[in-house]
């Protein structure tokens, strides 16, 4: 089978196109949004899309420490974000006039929140405590046993355009972690078309400040984050286990990753770059025209023209992730460079975009925003 056969067959068998379809509630009817955790950055990405969704309205938001505060007093950039209500505690909220949630609370906490939730609402998870499916590897990751198993058998995991057909169907997505997106939107079908090596894998990845979340830190201060660069979780970041689960699914077999995160200092922004050995006879050309033949027709994810660079200032704000391929110095080996906006793709767009497929809105609804420059 040629290489673009193949492409086109993997296509049709992962995923079709975009729902174009109105909301399972009725043509013209708003959904009724919770936003439990608020208080941090993902939440505020949430408020801040939504705001001009027509077909969702948030109606409650939930900070338990911030309670009774109105939501302009803790981000005051979001002041004009017309009728959003004012944070409560999460105990205090009446879920019978919600049909859908956005969870954006740390893990461990998720997990005993949603398992007591009705079981018709449709939730999206911004937290890892979904994202693992062996309750073993959670344990090992994460330091604890998994409070919701159950659950954890049933979320489906959110990479949007590699899992769109069970997004679909879903009642509970867990929203993919911003590394893992980054690095597996160019790696997984490069694994799955078998282009490139599962072994000898090398992923470098570098963040802006707000994907350590809005807590203070010490290691988050502006002289301990200014006028320079560092890595982190050398050799045991969270985030390598969910890569590697999504790249050994592609491959049928283990494959093990070398992972290394950097923290760079912006406030948001990320990118990957990847290091992989090609099949015999595979260019790097070869692997760019296979990216763009797999995304041709997808919003969010564009394969750029030969030798174009992706930088991270070009995706800031919005949902779109830029990609390339480039030949190495090294023979049979190619450099992947992905970049996303940590918050918006990474985070808080991709998990609007999975709710619009669990709602039956169109999926780019939205997400159209530009990338904001300079």
């Amino acid at each position: 089978m040629s290489l673009l056969n193949q492409v086109i067959s993997l296509r049709g068998a992962a995923h079709c196109r975009r729902s174009t379809v109105s909301c399972q509630a009725g043509k013209g009817e708003v959904a009724r949004i919770a936003v439990l955790g608020a208080s941090g950055y993902t939440g505020a990405e949430v408020v801040r899309l939504t705001a001009l969704h027509p077909h969702m309205k948030v109606t409650a938001l939930t900070g338990d420490k911030q309670a009774g505060k109105r939501f302009s007093e803790v981000f005051p950039h979001l002041l004009t974000a017309v009728d959003v209500p004012k944070l409560v505690k999460i105990d205090d909220l009446d879920f019978s006039n919600i049909d859908a949630a956005f969870c954006c609370l740390p893990h461990a906490t998720t997990q005993e929140i949603i398992k007591k939730l009705p079981r018709d609402l449709k939730v999206v998870d911004l937290s890892a405590d979904f994202r693992l499916r062996d309750p073993a590897l959670y344990k090992e990751w994460y330091g604890g046993e998994h409070a919701a198993v159950d659950l954890q058998k049933e979320a489906v995991y959110g990479l949007t355009e590699l899992f769109r057909e069970q997004v679909k169907t879903a009642r509970l997505v867990a929203n993919p972690g911003c590394y893992p997106t980054c690095s597996q939107l160019p790696l997984y079908p490069l694994v799955k078309l078998g282009l490139i090596s599962t072994e000898d894998l090398i992923i470098d990845a570098k963040s802006g400040v707000s994907g350590a979340g809005r807590s203070a830190k010490e290691a988050n201060l502006y002289c301990e984050v200014a006028e320079g660069i560092n890595s982190y979780a050398v050799g045991k970041h969270r985030h390598m286990p969910e890569i590697e689960q999504g790249l050994s699914e592609a491959s049928g077999k283990d494959v093990r990753v070398s992972f290394t995160p950097h923290l760079i200092n912006m406030s948001r922004g990320m990118q990957t770059t990847s290091y992989v050995k090609m099949a015999p006879g595979v260019t790097a050309e070869d692997l760019r025209l296979a990216l763009a033949k797999f995304y041709e027709g997808e919003t969010f994810v564009r394969v750029l023209e030969k030798d174009v660079i992706p930088h991270t200032r070009h995706v800031r704000g919005s949902n779109f992730c830029m990609m390339n391929v480039f030949p190495d110095r090294l023979p049979g080996r190619a450099v992947v460079v992905s970049v996303i906006d940590n918050l918006v793709k990474g985070a808080s767009g991709q998990a609007l975009q999975n709710l619009n497929l669990m709602l039956g809105f169109p999926e780019t609804t939205g997400l159209m925003q530009l990338a904001m420059f300079p």
